[in-house]
């Protein structure tokens, strides 16, 4: 399947930010390895339609399994790699993924903190904002966890909260209500 072309990284553009774990992959608890990711059913027929609306896509996603010693950040980007290129086979883009690998509670000293990356802060969804020219107003997080909604609301855009059922039927009423907000 042909990938859209990724947009200009200078161009303004609406950004659908995405947690990982529970959104784009069932979340096995601690995912690190490329035995155990599955994508969650329906993820990449989303993630493709907005890469042909011309909008980014980018994952900001905690990783405190890193912290906590599960597996390591070169593990972590290991499974990345996989993922974009299982997503890249099926026709989908993902523009960037932000990870936060601290935790305050860490076993690994390096990464135990406190980091204004971890959501519920908003530190990863700002720094995405910095490095892409982002369309505020358009722009939403889906997550599956409430802290993922607050990183939105405190970054200024909306955050949907993602339970269970059709993922891309969820995330294309999300648009659709975006969509109507804008026209008011």
């Amino acid at each position: 399947m042909t990938l859209a072309p990724s947009p200009p990284k200078d161009q303004l553009l609406p950004a659908l930010f995405l947690d990982r774990d529970g959104v784009i992959n069932v979340d096995h608890g601690y995912v690190s390895e490329i035995e155990k990711f599955e994508l969650v059913p329906g993820i990449v027929d989303a993630i493709r339609r907005f890469n042909e609306r011309n909008w980014r896509v980018i994952v900001a996603t905690n990783q405190s399994g890193i912290a906590r010693a599960f597996y390591t950040e070169k593990d972590m980007f290991t499974l990345h790699a996989h993922m974009e290129s299982e997503l890249a086979d099926a026709g989908a883009r993902i523009d960037a993924i932000y990870h936060c690998p601290f935790h305050e509670e860490g076993e690994i000293e390096e990464y135990r903190r406190d980091s204004e990356l971890r959501k519920p802060r908003p530190g990863m969804l700002l720094q995405a904002m910095k490095d892409f020219p982002t369309e505020k107003r358009l722009s939403f997080m889906v997550g599956d966890k409430l802290s993922d909604v607050q990183a939105a609301e405190s970054a200024g855009i909306h955050g949907f909260l993602y339970k269970e059922g059709d993922i891309d039927a969820f995330i294309e009423g999300a648009y659709h209500t975006m969509m109507a907000l804008k026209r008011r």
